[in-house]
């Protein structure tokens, strides 16, 4: 069975993990199919004063908002947008982070303890805070929101990878790999790279929810999408005007941001159990 099968085998197997696992898969086919799975896909711009505030009903399963638009249907565009940001957020991190927890852990001296500090001055701010500054500063928007949050995530990757990367750089393969004259960027992205793939991984699958979370955070301070986007953060902070009688209002929204961040949390620990061969040791034990 190859490296794959094992994994999603693994994954089956803890029931928590594959929970995570069904919540995401949820999550990308109705982004992905939401022009046809939404009752009315075209109450993302149309309003419909006449059925503003309506209660979960057979035609409205989930009610409608402010201006008329069915909930349900804004709800499964709106994963559209916290998928995209989620993941851009996530990959900018990553190709950031990445190298320079690469480099800094490879190299000795003032290179590497200058990104490791500059990582360090990052990390020392609250990444909600330093978000809503970098947002505040460039105007709200959702590239905006994506630039904050890829501005304050990279550093967390940077941490890991350079303590994986000091680790390893004790084994046996990286001397053997040293004396047949491989240079340092091979060394460094053919050999340690794939050696410290689990945390990464791990951190991703973890930061993926706390991404999504920071950016409906950020919506709902008015410093993420724009009015009446489906954005689900957006919709939370629209929604405060009418509780506690439009409860579904609110519900729906915060409903689904709750399903998906606990689906990433479910699914990266999963992850740190299967790749880190240390928790299964102890628990063959």
């Amino acid at each position: 069975m190859s490296e794959v099968g094992l994994g999603l085998r693994r994954i089956y197997e803890d029931r928590l993990a594959f929970a995570g696992l069904v919540i995401l898969i949820a999550l990308v086919v109705c982004a992905v199919l939401a022009p046809r799975l939404a009752p009315y896909p075209d109450d993302i711009k149309e309003i419909h004063p006449k059925q503003r505030l309506l209660p979960p009903s057979a035609n409205h399963l989930l009610g409608t908002d402010r201006l008329g638009g069915d909930i349900l249907s804004r709800l499964l565009f709106g994963a559209r947008i916290t998928i995209a940001i989620a993941v851009i957020a996530m990959g900018v991190s990553l190709a950031i982070g990445v190298p320079v927890g690469l480099v800094a852990g490879y190299f000795r001296g003032w290179p590497s303890d200058l990104l490791m500090r500059v990582a360090d001055v990052f990390l020392a701010v609250p990444q909600i805070v330093l978000a809503i500054a970098i947002a505040q500063t460039l105007g709200p928007s959702i590239p905006n929101v994506i630039l904050a949050l890829s501005a304050t995530y990279w550093p967390w990757f940077t941490r890991v990878v350079y303590a994986e990367t000091r680790s390893t750089m004790n084994e046996t393969f990286v001397e053997a790999t040293r004396g047949l004259g491989s240079n340092p960027g091979r060394l460094i992205f053919l050999h340690l790279l794939p050696n410290v793939a689990s945390p990464i991984i791990v951190r991703a699958s973890l930061g993926m929810g706390f991404t999504i979370l920071t950016a409906a955070s950020l919506s709902f301070l008015g410093l993420g999408a724009e009015p009446h986007s489906p954005e689900w953060g957006r919709t939370i902070a629209e929604s405060r005007a009418y509780l506690p009688e439009a409860w579904w209002y609110v519900a729906a929204p915060g409903i689904a941001i709750f399903l998906v961040v606990m689906g990433f949390n479910l699914l990266g620990d999963g992850l740190r159990d299967i790749l880190d061969p240390r928790i299964r040791t102890g628990r063959a034990r």
